[in-house]
């Protein structure tokens, strides 16, 4: 590619109907550079995917549902020269049910039924771009080398591995990539996390040193609170790559916790933008460098009914590689570690209480000596560099029993035990708002 592009990912939730590729086919056309688009399925396929393949006997009708609903889409697509593809992903699925249906362990057939959900939506988008005068042609990101770090299943793209293979010839007119899977460490498909396209679109963005990366969502942006919580609030317009880290890691699911990881080192934006409001407003969170300055507090992320685990690691063992092996197997049973914090002789893990029991199986395994408290909620105050500040905004709540946590350059952590977590976070936007006034 002769000129840095821009990456513009558009996820599930924003192609929903027609109107969404009109959309897209609008901001192509707007932008000033090449653009590179990424792609998750269609709204709603993904999850139909995984149904069927716990029953695949049901096959048929269901290869027979998705191509109706790809095709009211983009109905024209049955006269263009990406039909064969098309019939050619349909027929994928079929063997894939197939395969499972003989044996429901199958991974590699279960990754391939998956990654159909993309591939089709990558082949209406593309189409639909061509109809109207763009020159657009789909792409598999495995075929394009995107390499992904684990076997059947992977947190991260593998970017070493990833800058040896790309085929940056690939990437020609407007291409139209397959989000959320690659080429896994063994040579097979391997799928990321739910949410993983916003990784994969900011892993390209990296490997081609993209100008920024827009991903496209059905949200203005990262807001202060989680509007689960029923508290209204405005998008946040700046957040610091390790911001946003923090709050992708806690309470906010806009985001993929890896998603900014690729571009940190390398300065590249990260825009976060409602796709239904394109050309209507400007608000929209940015994501770029940390910038230094006084404690500011952004947000208040939380994560309620956690448990606070003491341990006491093996002195006989060196604790850094017990350490390490302990973090290992927590990753390798599903454990979330929403917080941690080590010396040599204490670790102090903030998990989930559904995953005590498991974690301090582990822990015993380990030969490790393990307490453990429920609290209500782990809050994390996004913005936050300096406890003081925190203590002040807080007063005299004692609901707060546990204390600091610790503070990080991002963030401040800490618990609470008051049940009412509506409420409370209701006073402290209203506190925190107050004091920044």
């Amino acid at each position: 590619m002769r000129e840095s592009p821009e990456v513009h990912k558009f996820g599930g939730s924003c192609l929903r109907d027609r109107s969404d590729l009109e959309r897209i086919a609008h901001i192509v056309h707007e932008a000033e550079r090449p653009v590179v688009l990424v792609v998750s399925a269609l709204w709603g396929t993904t999850d139909r995917l995984m149904r069927a393949a716990k029953e695949p006997r049901y096959a048929g009708r269901l290869v027979n549902d998705l191509a109706s609903h790809h095709l009211r889409f983009a109905p024209s697509l049955v006269d263009s020269p990406l039909y064969e593809l098309f019939q050619g992903v349909l027929g994928g699925i079929e063997t894939s049910l197939a395969s499972l249906a003989s044996n429901d362990g199958d991974t590699l057939a279960y990754n391939r039924l998956l990654a159909a959900g993309e591939r089709l939506s990558a082949l209406v988008i593309a189409h639909d771009l061509v109809q109207r005068g763009i020159p657009a042609h789909p792409l598999g990101a495995e075929d394009v080398g995107l390499c992904l770090e684990g076997v059947g299943t992977a947190r991260t793209v593998d970017m070493v591995r990833s800058a040896q293979k790309i085929d940056q010839s690939a990437f020609s007119d407007v291409p139209v990539v397959t989000g959320w899977f690659g080429e896994g460490s063994d040579g097979h498909i391997a799928l990321l996390g739910r949410g993983g396209s916003d990784h994969t679109a900011t892993a390209l963005a990296a490997l081609l040193k993209a100008q920024r990366v827009v991903l496209w969502k059905d949200v203005l942006g990262i807001y202060p609170i989680n509007p689960r919580w029923g508290i209204a609030s405005s998008p946040i317009p700046y957040l610091g790559y390790a911001e946003a880290v923090e709050f992708a890691n806690a309470d906010a699911t806009i985001i993929h916790p890896a998603t900014v990881e690729p571009v940190y080192t390398l300065g590249i934006p990260i825009e976060i933008r409602h796709l239904a409001g394109h050309g209507q407003d400007n608000l929209k969170t940015v994501i770029g460098p940390d910038i230094e300055g006084p404690s500011f507090i952004k947000g208040v992320a939380c994560i309620p009914r956690v448990a606070c685990l003491d341990v006491r690691p093996n002195s006989m063992r060196g604790p850094a590689n017990a350490l390490g092996d302990v973090l290992t197997e927590l990753q390798e049973t599903d454990v979330r570690i929403c917080s941690f914090e080590t010396t040599p002789n204490r670790w102090r893990f903030i998990i989930p209480q559904h995953d005590v029991k498991r974690s301090v199986d582990v822990l015993k395994r380990h030969e490790a000596e393990t307490t453990y408290a429920y609290y209500a909620a782990m809050l994390s105050f996004i913005g936050c560099k300096d406890s003081a500040d925190l203590k002040v905004l807080l007063g005299d709540d004692s609901s707060i029993e546990q204390g600091l946590l610790h503070v990080t350059k991002a963030s401040a952590h800490l618990l609470t035990q008051r049940v009412d977590i509506s409420a409370m976070l209701d006073e402290l936007m209203t506190t925190i708002k107050t004091s920044q006034a």
